[in-house]
């Protein structure tokens, strides 16, 4: 039986939602190297809908799950179902659902509270020394809820501050660069929180990717 990943999604599309580019790329880098992987998403309604063409908020309402679904085709599952005895590793991609719908750090910054599914999820993991991978972001959770970890966000000062008043160690890094932190097995990568083209986003996920292979 081969290496299972749980993947958490956040929605569909960078703005209210999951990072559709980085989440293909990660599920990509998975299947590459060898890897099987399930998809998660929570049950819950999206912080705010956005229309991506315009940038403008729109007054409808999406749910987390059903929109996630869209990237996966389908093949997910509610979080709510989600045991760290299934599993290897733990991967969250970004796009600012990771900071609308999977926490509330685009509101609160370092006062944001965690969904709970997502940090039921995370404690589990990181207590079972099972590996944390999270892009762009997404972070910012594990920062949350992991004391003195290791990260990167990319080289933006201001998260780079909430993340560090938070207790993590932050380190500036560029495309296709990884921060590992063995201790915590947190492996992260900065993505589109950096200037990026879709193969900068590539490099990012298939090189985080394989750090929490190697380290599960």
């Amino acid at each position: 039986m081969g290496t299972n990943i749980a993947v958490i999604l956040s929605g569909c599309g960078f703005q209210d939602g999951a990072e559709i580019q980085e989440s293909v790329m990660t599920l990509l880098a998975l299947d590459q190297q060898g890897a099987d992987y399930q998809c998660f998403a929570p049950d819950v309604e999206q912080f705010k809908v956005q229309n991506h063409l315009t940038g403008e908020q729109v007054s409808e309402s999406r749910n987390v799950l059903v929109e996630s679904a869209r990237i996966a085709r389908g093949e997910i599952k509610p979080l709510s179902e989600f045991s760290v005895d299934n599993f290897d590793a733990l991967i969250m991609p970004g796009g600012f659902g990771a900071a609308l719908n999977l926490s509330s750090f685009a509101i609160d910054g370092p006062a944001c509270t965690i969904d709970s599914e997502v940090e039921k999820a995370v404690l589990a993991t990181h207590e079972a020394k099972k590996p944390i991978g999270a892009l762009c972001i997404a972070p910012v959770i594990l920062a949350k809820l992991i004391p003195n970890v290791n990260l990167t966000i990319g080289d933006d000062s201001g998260v780079r501050e909430a993340v560090e008043s938070l207790g993590a160690n932050h380190s500036n890094t560029t495309h296709g660069e990884v921060v590992v932190d063995p201790a915590n097995k947190v492996i992260s990568t900065p993505c589109y929180m950096l200037d990026a083209k879709v193969s900068d986003i590539y490099k990012g996920a298939d090189a985080l990717v394989r750090e929490v292979l190697t380290l599960a």
